[in-house]
């Protein structure tokens, strides 16, 4: 760890068009990330097609997943060391260098490759983009920018099947790897040209953590499998899953072991160490495995059950998307203004729940504009709560630590997401299969449930076509209430976060050595001051804060 000196500055009139600016090329640099988790669902089916890959049409999707899960802790811990000037412009060179590739891909190795690739680019894209707006806007000030980036999240889920679409079956499936070439270049423009913080500057060379790297590299690739591939391309209980959940386990155990050994560990123990840390990255898991579990699969129940094409079932969850984009949008400024941000994520959890409530009330002949209505109500919950939990995770710790903070709680909300949405997969594709058997006589000709597709399900004749879409109502449905807890309980657990004054300053630091040893001290003394920071906001003046801020500090 390094010891550094504190000198608070803040932005003036001048910097704020700059600002701007700035954050215009990060929510291009955002929505290259963002999109690329969704854009090629609409094009699989064409892809795989021409490129003779069927069988491994999945890993198009896992191995960009994969790969920027495994990244973000690395790329949080090398901008706090290195900048994140150049690590940004690191990620998008690699993404760009991914997107080339799976334009010209030959083959469905040669597309898996550059999905890699993309990924280990797009980790970055993500995390040093929220923490790059750490280095130039203050906390108190960062509420109105990251709801922003919440709507860009929200926008994306939206449009990055409608986008993949439309290129598929206009000029052809490879435009979904080249539209990323502009947006790209725009982004590495706005990043030389716009982006000018201070460079970090050690007193001695930073030691990389390289074996934490690949430790953690290690045990999430197996974890993320465990996920993808449990209760579908293997059983649960199959010695493949059970030897993947065996390495996760050992290499997380051993992950432990040497990041409170590390000089500079990729992921500092010390952040666990912080209450307002753990519970928000709790709470953003748990928000993320409801989120996923639940959006991911309803494009398909709207096909099936109501005969929509997958464009229609994308457009129908526009309401969720533009109540997710105008709620997060409205929360941010309101925090930005008031300075206060404890009960919005709350209220949003609890709004979350009611959400996945109603949506379990859903029957097979339930009027489409009812779906759309409670889908609208999950996005006003999810965009009163997602990215104000960023938000409070970077206010827990000073600047050096931002981008160290922000890539544990993204990656721990990617993990969670993941396995949340494979175990709903899992779940649901099980319980269709048998309800299926249960209700179609045998000998009935209407085939079984891994042939369905929504094509096929609306040319059969009654009463096939009620029992089937019955069996996706039963099959789905449920699941829904059984996620209601998890909403109530990331609810439950911000409670208990602490509402510290956001700064309304930037804390530019410079590097002085310190010990090892002192991390722990250090941890300590950052947690002391938020405290008193708090007691004396409730007690005097915005200036008596600052007073004792600046006093607690030296």
């Amino acid at each position: 760890m390094s010891k550094q000196k504190i000198v608070e500055t803040s932005v003036d009139a001048g910097e704020k068009r700059k600002i701007i600016l700035l954050f215009s090329g990060l929510m291009v640099t955002m929505l290259l990330a963002s999109l690329n988790q969704t854009v090629l669902s609409s094009a699989l089916p064409t892809m795989v097609g021409e490129l003779n890959g069927v069988e491994h049409m999945a890993w198009a999707i896992t191995a960009f997943i994969l790969a920027s899960t495994i990244m973000m802790p690395v790329y949080g811990k090398l901008g706090d060391l290195l900048g994140r000037k150049p690590m940004l412009l690191f990620a998008i060179s690699i993404f760009l260098v991914g997107s080339v590739i799976g334009a010209l891909a030959p083959d469905m190795g040669t597309l898996i490759v550059a999905r890699v690739i993309q990924g280990l680019g797009g980790g970055g894209l993500m995390i040093l983009s929220q923490a790059t707006i750490a280095d130039v806007v203050p906390a108190r000030e960062r509420g109105k920018y990251m709801g922003i980036m919440g709507g860009v999240f929200a926008f994306s889920s939206v449009a990055g099947p409608l986008i993949g679409g439309g290129l598929t079956e206009g000029p052809g499936w490879r435009w979904t790897f080249w539209m990323n070439v502009p947006l790209a270049l725009l982004a590495i423009v706005a990043t030389v040209f716009l982006l000018h913080i201070p460079k970090v500057v050690h007193t001695t060379r930073p030691k990389i953590d390289y074996l934490g790297m690949m430790l953690i590299a290690v045990a999430t690739t197996a974890l993320v499998l465990v996920g993808t591939w449990g209760g579908s391309q293997y059983s649960w209980n199959s010695p493949e899953i059970i030897g993947l959940a065996i390495i996760a386990v050992v290499t997380g155990v051993l992950f432990v072991f040497v990041e409170s050994r590390a000089t500079e560990p990729v992921m500092p123990l010390m952040l666990f160490k912080n209450r307002n840390f753990n519970l928000t990255t709790l709470a953003g898991l748990l928000t993320g495995i409801a989120m996923f579990g639940a959006i991911g699969y309803m494009p398909t129940y709207m096909q099936m059950a109501t005969g929509y094409s997958a464009t229609q079932a994308g457009l129908l969850m526009i309401p969720m998307m533009a109540c997710m984009l105008v709620t997060s949008v409205i929360i941010g400024r309101r925090v930005s203004n008031t300075g206060r941000y404890k009960v919005a994520p709350i209220v949003g959890s609890a709004i979350l729940g009611v959400a996945l409530a109603l949506l379990a009330t859903i029957h097979a002949d339930s009027p489409i504009y009812l779906i759309c209505v409670y889908l609208g109500i999950m996005g006003i919950g999810l965009g009163a709560s997602m990215q104000i939990l960023t938000l409070v995770a970077q206010n827990s710790f000073p600047l050096k630590f931002v981008g160290t903070a922000t890539a544990g709680q993204n990656y721990f909300r990617q993990v969670g997401a993941t396995l949340g949405s494979a175990v709903v997969g899992a779940m649901f594709a099980s319980r269709l299969k048998s309800l299926i058997a249960d209700k179609l006589p045998t000998g009935s000709g209407a085939g079984d449930g891994n042939s369905f597709t929504p094509h096929i399900v609306n040319s059969l004749p009654e009463p096939f076509k009620s029992l089937i879409i019955e069996s996706y109502n039963e099959a789905l449905i449920p699941m829904f209430l059984w996620m209601v807890p998890l909403a109530v309980l990331a609810a439950i657990v911000l409670c208990f976060v602490k509402e510290v004054p956001l700064a309304t300053k930037i804390n530019r630091e410079a590097p002085v050595a310190l010990a090892p040893e002192m991390a722990e001290f250090e941890a300590d003394v950052i947690e002391n001051d938020l405290q008193d920071s708090k007691s004396l906001h409730d007690a005097g003046t915005q200036d008596e804060l600052e007073t004792a801020a600046s006093r607690s500090r030296q």
